[in-house]
């Protein structure tokens, strides 16, 4: 099973990767099946629906940023490096700093 490919207005397509992009997000958040059930399964494979699905992600990482720098009062610079060396130390290769 494929995502089906969304066309319609510009703000309808963002809201259909914004779901997708929440829902896979969600997903992780499970358990590692189930996110990978959700990535091939869930993941469009047409350009214009990656396209949407990159749009949509970008959106609630921003979002998402937002509401960490609201929580914080960390600047988003900190928080993006802070989260570059987490993602660093989980994939096993050595921070640059």
């Amino acid at each position: 099973m494929q995502a089906a490919p969304v066309r319609g207005a510009p703000g309808e397509t963002m809201a259909a990767g914004m779901q997708l992009a929440i829902a896979l997000l969600t997903a992780g958040l499970d358990s590692p099946e189930l996110e990978a059930w959700a990535v091939d399964t869930l993941t469009p494979t047409g350009v214009d629906g990656l396209g949407d699905f990159m749009a949509g992600l970008h959106v609630i990482s921003v979002v998402l940023l937002s509401e960490l720098h609201e929580a914080t009062g960390e600047p988003p610079t900190a928080i993006l490096q802070r989260l570059a060396i987490l993602a660093e130390r989980r994939r096993g290769t050595p921070s640059a700093g």
